[in-house]
């Protein structure tokens, strides 16, 4: 990896992949970038929540020229595969060049490449006493895959720069000029354990091998979700088949549509052979369903020691109506783009925090009444099943202005380095962009990066021609402006 072009990318990347970050870990990550822009004798500053602003003079002759911002965030969706003994705290990413040497891939985990070539690209520059430029400023966000904090905790003043290239983004020849907003839903289900009742046994349900994916960028392809999976066989368990649930576990972060979900339930003994048959039957149904879309669902029941206390059956009930009920996956597209993403929903994770059961959702829209009419729909579907309600973490949609003069710019540049025109267009997914651009209103923005497949999945890889046309789009986009 560290030998593909532009090898100083490459390289600072891959001082990227040996440092744990995931999201929430930010203190190494953050000290390394600072260390790294002190280094070079920059200018460099640390912010009360970890963000990093290194600033770089302007080549000589553009001293006066508007300052430009390069920006990215430095942490990284921990996803592994269930059978890959990794811990992201601790380990480096293994990554690698595949076989047909067009791709960087990881083993068994995400790669990082969302947001890491970005970064590597705006450490590359800083480094880089040749490259043409206006007044130059790298700004690195801290917990941008959490909730965008680094972004929401950004002090208005502190950035001086006037254009901002975000290097965030996941499909080489496409310019972003718009993206949605967000807010988060956890809905609580405490409970009372009640016993077991004699003569029951335990089954351990296990839902694997789903693809997942980033909860914005590919909603639209309507993979499943491990969560409604695994509650749409549990309401016919309990149903029809006198089980009951003890435990419930699903997926692992808000913006990664569930690959994984387990149960363990509890059935009459002699209704064991009936429950593992109707296991094995929705395996079928679930392939039949998804097939062309999941190419390795697996489903599975195994018995375990009987545990001795489970839920009651009414918050039991009202847990499963409310999972089956909730929507997930695209709820309305954008007329006038019809093929764009415009309101969504992912029931992302499904978790025992004690006696209770926990349920996040991360609703998203370029439209706020339509991010509000959704909010308003999952409050209904848990609060009339008795469960607490809250909403977090609330962010505002980057509103495009089509008239942008770094658009014209950037459109033009595309068309005379490539000979080809680039595609502007929002994102579903959510982008740093509109958080700063409350703070620093009037600022110009615009979004571009390489192609990376799969992000927010242990799938995850990157182009590495479409890298080295991202970089050298930026080089030639710093020179021009």
């Amino acid at each position: 990896m560290k030998n593909q072009e532009p090898k100083a990318l490459w390289n600072n990347f891959y001082s990227l992949t040996q440092i744990p970050r995931p999201s929430g870990k930010k203190q190494e990550i953050s000290q390394f970038l600072a260390d790294y822009g002190r280094s070079l004798g920059l200018e460099t500053i640390v912010d009360q929540i970890g963000n990093v602003i290194i600033r770089k003079p302007a080549y000589p002759g553009y001293e006066n020229h508007p300052g430009v911002i390069l920006q990215g965030h430095m942490d990284m969706v921990p996803q592994k595969n269930n059978d890959v003994p990794f811990d992201f705290e601790k380990d480096p990413i293994r990554a690698y060049v595949e076989d047909n040497g067009e791709w960087v891939t990881a083993d068994g985990t995400t790669l990082g490449a969302d947001n890491g070539i970005g970064v590597a690209a705006a450490m590359a520059i800083l480094a880089d006493k040749n490259v043409v430029h206006p007044p130059l400023e790298a700004f690195f966000t801290v917990d941008e895959e959490t909730g965008m904090y680094g972004a929401n905790a950004l002090e208005g003043g502190l950035l001086k720069g006037q254009i901002l290239l975000n290097l965030d983004s996941e499909t080489e020849g496409e310019l972003y000029i718009g993206c949605a907003g967000g807010v988060d839903t956890t809905a609580m289900f405490p409970f009372t354990p009640v016993e077991v009742e004699a003569g029951d046994i335990a089954l351990r349900i296990n839902l694997t091998g789903l693809k997942g994916g980033h909860s914005g960028c590919d909603i639209h392809l309507q993979r499943a979700n491990a969560n409604k999976l695994l509650f749409r066989f549990l309401k016919d368990a309990v149903a029809n088949y006198e089980a009951r649930l003890c435990t419930v576990e699903g997926g692992s972060l808000r913006n990664a549509i569930p690959r994984e979900a387990n149960a363990v339930i509890t059935v009459p003994a002699e209704g064991k052979d009936e429950m593992l048959q109707l296991v094995d039957d929705y395996e079928d149904l679930f392939i039949r369903e998804y097939d062309g879309v999941e190419d390795n669902i697996q489903f599975t029941a195994t018995e375990v020691e009987c545990p001795k206390t489970q839920m009651p059956e009414d918050v039991q009930d009202f847990l499963i109506h409310a999972i089956c009920v909730c929507p997930h996956g695209v709820y309305r597209m954008i007329p006038e783009m019809p093929d764009v993403v415009e309101t969504s929903n992912n029931l992302s994770t499904i978790k025992m925090e004690g006696d209770a059961v926990k349920v996040l959702c991360l609703t998203r829209s370029s439209v706020e009444s339509r991010k509000e009419e959704l909010r308003q729909m999952i409050h209904s579907a848990f609060s009339i099943a008795g469960a607490d309600v809250t909403f977090t973490g609330a962010y505002p949609g980057w509103k495009p202005n089509v008239k942008s003069r770094i658009l014209g710019v950037m459109k033009d540049i595309y068309q005379k380095e490539f000979n080809a025109e680039p595609r502007v267009i929002t994102i579903h997914a959510g982008l740093e962009c509109g958080i700063i651009g409350r703070n620093y209103p009037g600022m110009d923005m615009i979004s571009f990066g390489p192609t990376i497949e799969h992000p927010h999945s242990p799938d995850e890889r990157v182009n590495i021609k479409t890298v080295q046309k991202f970089y050298h789009y930026i080089l030639a986009t710093l020179k021009e402006l």
